[in-house]
Parts: structure tokens; sequence; C-alpha cells
């Protein structure tokens, strides 16, 4: 069994009270995919009628079953739907013998829940390079799609976890036209995370009524405002996976509704900011708060190139209010930037403006702030109104444990 890892100083209390979704039913087995002694294996099943959108990791080396999602999810299709997938092994870098994994449990699944190939979404993660054992998987098909159950979300997220020191989950309800609308998802990730389009796995369930060419425009435009602003190490997965269902069993059409948007917003951001709290070795969560940029896509590269800095980080878990380390990212970055007229913030705390430090700083100020759990690191370029934020961690010696003897 894989060694436990100390839950993360930043996690939540507990996995939250998530009321089901209805059209949607889960199951969770143990097949040793690496591991015995723990579950590894989610399918979830979508009834008839379900739109499923989703976004995915545009690395150039993708595995098999990120591309196998690609080819299926522009289609429309009147059947359910059902997402398998397994921890343990990532089914990437694994040639055609990773396509013929996917084929293989797609088809199982298929076969046990009536569906058409088309509509069976795999996702895999955990150790690259090593074939998959889907043998071991699709001998439990049969199992999972008997033990299928609508309040299995805290066991479905518990299934998916790697190096995840905590399940992730998060939910809401809206009204809307008088009636209720509920929105529910799940995630994985703690390490390998620095999203480009998608992130990490996640998945997200509700009972909208929502065709599927608006589900994808607002999976992909909320994904760029979320999971794409969280980073913990700089490194983008093979296997990032975001897919969302709306089985529209409320028979609430949400097209256009703002507070639907909102609401799938906030359960987004929930979600991404529980994967940085889940970072690797993290002892602080970290809010990056870039303003006056010339445009809003400089001050995503300036937020990133601090939130992804190694001196920044370990400045950050050393507690040293350094913002000398702030002003190196900045200029790094490559986006434009005037050094006379930059000013930085530790949470309330003036340390710079105009180029050079505050007439008001005191280092004992800022330090107390570097205590904290959250911390607020703020720039402002005075160069135009462009503004971003992104979320990341700490890096710690917890980081190098986890990951120096990952595969071990």
């Amino acid at each position: 069994m894989a060694k436990a890892l100390p839950r993360s100083p930043l996690a939540p209390a507990g996995f939250p009270a998530l009321p089901p979704v209805a059209g949607v039913r889960f199951a969770t087995a143990e097949a040793g995919v690496r591991y015995k002694g723990r579950t590894d294996v989610m399918l979830a099943h979508l009834a008839p009628g379900s739109t499923v959108a989703g976004v995915f990791t545009r690395s150039a080396t993708r595995s098999a079953p990120v591309l196998d999602c690609q080819a299926k999810i522009g289609a429309d299709s009147e059947a359910g739907a059902a997402i398998l997938v397994n921890s343990g092994n990532a089914n990437a870098f694994t040639g055609r013998h990773g396509e013929g994994a996917v084929r293989a449990v797609t088809q199982a699944v298929a076969d046990a829940l009536d569906l058409p190939a088309a509509r069976v979404f795999t996702s895999s993660t955990g150790v690259i390079g090593e074939p998959l054992p889907h043998e071991r998987i699709t001998a439990k098909i049969e199992e999972l799609a008997q033990a299928l159950s609508g309040d299995r979300f805290e066991a479905a997220a518990r299934a998916i976890m790697t190096t995840d020191t905590f399940p992730k989950g998060a939910g809401a309800s809206v009204e809307i036209g008088g009636k209720t609308v509920t929105i529910v998802g799940i995630a994985k990730g703690s390490g390998m995370i620095a999203p480009d389009m998608a992130t990490m796995l996640v998945y997200i369930f509700t009972d909208a009524v929502c065709p599927r060419p608006a589900l994808q425009a607002l999976v992909s435009e909320l994904s760029d405002r979320t999971f794409n602003c969280i980073t913990v190490d700089s490194d983008t997965s093979t296997s990032d996976t975001l897919l969302m269902g709306a089985t529209g069993a409320s028979g609430v059409d949400v097209s256009g509704s703002e507070a639907f948007r909102e609401a799938l917003h906030g359960v987004m951001l929930d979600l991404a900011q529980q994967v940085v709290r889940d970072g690797e070795g993290a002892t602080k969560f970290v809010e990056v708060a870039v303003t006056g940029a010339t445009s809003d896509a400089d001050a995503r590269t300036h937020a990133l190139a601090i939130a992804n800095s190694p001196l920044v980080k370990t400045a950050i878990a050393g507690e040293d209010p350094n913002w000398g380390r702030v002003v190196m990212a900045v200029g790094k970055s490559g986006a434009a930037a005037d050094r006379d007229r930059l000013s930085i913030r530790f949470g309330a705390v003036l340390v710079a403006e105009n180029g050079w430090v505050s007439p008001s700083y005191r280092e004992e100020d800022a330090a107390a702030h570097m205590k904290g759990q959250d911390i607020l690191i703020g720039v402002d370029l005075g160069l135009g109104q462009g503004m971003a934020t992104v979320w990341t961690c700490d890096l710690t010696h917890g980081y190098i444990d986890i990951n120096a003897d990952y595969r071990s």
C-alpha cells in the first residue's frame, strides 16, 4: 500500500456535505492498479439525455485517455454517459498499449451499462511511462455497475487520489425560476500543477438543462478564471482533464443564466483552491494579485512569474518578507514593467512604491504577515488597467520528500 502522507495543514476541516445530483450515480472499487488496500477506480454513470463538456491539457505528451476524451467530447447524443477514472497509473507515454487499454476499459464500461463506447470517458492518474494493467480494472466493471449509488461523492473523491492528503469536493444550489438547481464537483491534485486549459482531474455534475455548446462555453470560460489561475510547481500534467455533465433532471434550462454561471464559478474556484491547499509539502496558501498592467494578459504573466518562482516560494516557506525576490520575478517575466512605477504589498503592508522601498515600511510588520497561513502578495505596475489573480503555495522540503521517491 502507498505510504500515507500527513494531512495538509491547509486542509479544510472535513469533506463537505454534498447533496445527490439527480441523474448521476457513483461506485468505487479496489482494483490494485498500483497499490493494494485502497480504492483506486471510480465509475460515474449519467442518465440518458445528459450533456457532457470538457477541457484538457495542451501538453504535447498528453495521455491516451486525454486523447480519447478529446476525440469524443464534441459529439451530441441522447444516450447516457459514463466516466471511469483510475489512480496509480497515468497511462501516459505508453504508446499502442495505452490506446489498447483505453479501448478495453471503455468497451467494458459500455457493455456493462448498455452505452455506446463513444459515450464512455476515461481518465488515469499516477505514474507516467508504465503500462496500465487494464485487466485489473475491467475485472471490476461489473462490480462497479452493480454498486452505483447517488450519494457517493466522498468515496468517489477518495478513489481518484494519488499524493493528495485529503479528498476534494464542493457544491452549490441556486434558485432559478423558482426551482433549485444543484452543482457538485470533486477533484484530485497535489503536485504537477500548472494548468494549461484544464487541470489535474476534475469532475462536475449538475441537474440543470444545458445544451452541450452552452455547457462547453461555460466550462472553457470558467476554467480560465479558476483552474488556469493556480500553480503548485509550474509543471503541467500529461493527464489534466475536466469533465462536466448536465443531466437535465431538474428541468431548469440554465442557458444564459448569470446566477448559474456565478454558482458554477464558485464551485470551480473552491475546488481549484483546495488543490493549492493540498500542494505537495505546502504550509502556506498564497494569493498573488497584480494590478496596473498594460493588459490582463500581461498581469497574468507577471502573477505566474511570481507564483512559480522557487526563490519567492522558498522565502514564503521561511516566513521571510524578501520583496527583492518579487522585484526579480516581475523583471524576468517578459511582460511590460517599469521599475520606477512598481509598488508591492505583503498583505496590508506597503513594502515598496515608485520603484523604491516605502518610507513607511517596517520589516516587522511584513514579517508578521508572513507568519500566517494565508499570504497575499500585491503588485501594482502603474502602467494601465490590466489585472490578474493567481493562487499558489510555498515550496518546502516536503515537496522534495514526496517527489524524490514517488515511484517507490
